[in-house]
């Protein structure tokens, strides 16, 4: 079995690689990334590695090669809230790349492609709550180009008979995170910060509220959304159990590292609660709630205590500063 994963070396795609080389017999993984957001070292040596950048060179390549059977795309620049000041950067990267994976997909005859879309296509959802039947009604660019790259997938299958698997996960943390982008990772950025000697920035009053989900309990059941009958065409919800206001969370984090102080900044443009239901992850994926918060974050404090000092990424230039938020000036 031949499986592609792009964004290979970020959080999910790195530990789905972990995960598939570790407990799926006779698998072969292949994998894409630019590295712009993700790291080298996050990639098992066992992958077949290939450093490219989906909306600028020509993959086609690598699918004949390798005969791909299932595809995992989950190369995304996922900043939502800087997302409406770099609005060409983040099409390009999320709806462009992915029209070529399509592309892709249907030339080579692949069995399912499984995307990783996002709960910012809900917009405010329903008073907070987010099914998968609602309408998606995003409120930033980057939930716009999510959605528009899940409508695209749909007509692949409609017209080209693509078989699909869209999968909106829900404030995915953990070991293998990209903790160096101050734009994105809200529970990464507070580790940064604080080892860098800085408070952990809370935008507005930090009583929005989140479903955070430790990527060890999504790994197994993003397999299952590739390989099982019922997946097929199926819009899923993936994660987010445990509802936790940012408050809470920074509490949280501050307990396990019995250290630090936050700040609170001006509020960002950005929905106030955000929580998805989870029943149909549990009933097609198999998805199981087995890491709490405090566990996970644990856990992943202990792993970034040992990672290099890395610079923090920051862009030089916006490609519209009007309306840009104070800290991000």
């Amino acid at each position: 079995m031949n499986i592609l994963i792009t964004g290979v070396a970020g959080l999910i795609g790195s530990r789905l690689a972990d995960w598939l080389l570790e407990n799926i017999s006779n698998v072969n993984v292949i994998g894409i990334d630019d590295l712009s957001g993700g790291y080298i070292e996050n990639v098992d040596q066992r992958v077949i590695f290939y450093q490219a950048n989906l909306h600028k060179d020509d993959i086609d390549e690598i699918f004949k090669t390798h005969q791909i059977d299932y595809v995992f795309h989950l190369a995304a620049y996922a900043a939502e809230g800087l997302s409406p000041f770099i609005r060409k950067f983040n099409y390009l990267n999320n709806t462009v790349s992915t029209a070529a994976i399509i592309n892709a997909c249907i030339t080579h005859n692949v069995s399912r492609l499984v995307f990783t879309s996002s709960l910012a296509v809900y917009g405010h959802g329903d008073g907070g709550i987010f099914k998968e039947e609602q309408t998606p009604a995003p409120i930033d660019p980057y939930g716009v180009a999510k959605y528009a790259c899940e409508m695209d997938i749909q007509i692949a299958g409609e017209q080209h008979g693509l078989d699909w698997c869209i999968i909106r996960p829900h404030n995915v943390y953990g070991a293998k995170q990209n903790i160096w982008d101050r734009y994105r990772n809200v529970l990464g950025i507070w580790m940064f910060q604080y080892m860098q000697g800085l408070p952990m920035s809370i935008f507005g009053d930090g009583e929005q509220t989140r479903a955070f989900s430790c990527v060890d309990d999504i790994l197994q059941p993003l397999y299952n959304a590739a390989i099982k009958k019922e997946s097929s065409k199926e819009i899923i919800n993936l994660g987010g159990v445990e509802e936790h206001s940012i408050n809470e969370a920074n509490k949280i984090l501050l307990k396990i590292i019995e250290d630090g102080e936050s700040i609170y900044k001006e509020a960002r443009h950005e929905v106030k609660h955000s929580i998805p239901t989870y029943k149909k992850s549990v009933d097609i994926l198999g998805f199981k709630h087995t890491v709490s918060l405090q566990d996970g974050l644990a856990k992943m404090w202990k792993w970034a205590q040992t990672q290099p000092v890395r610079e923090i990424f920051k862009w030089e230039k916006y490609e519209i500063d009007k309306g840009i938020y104070d800290f991000w000036k």
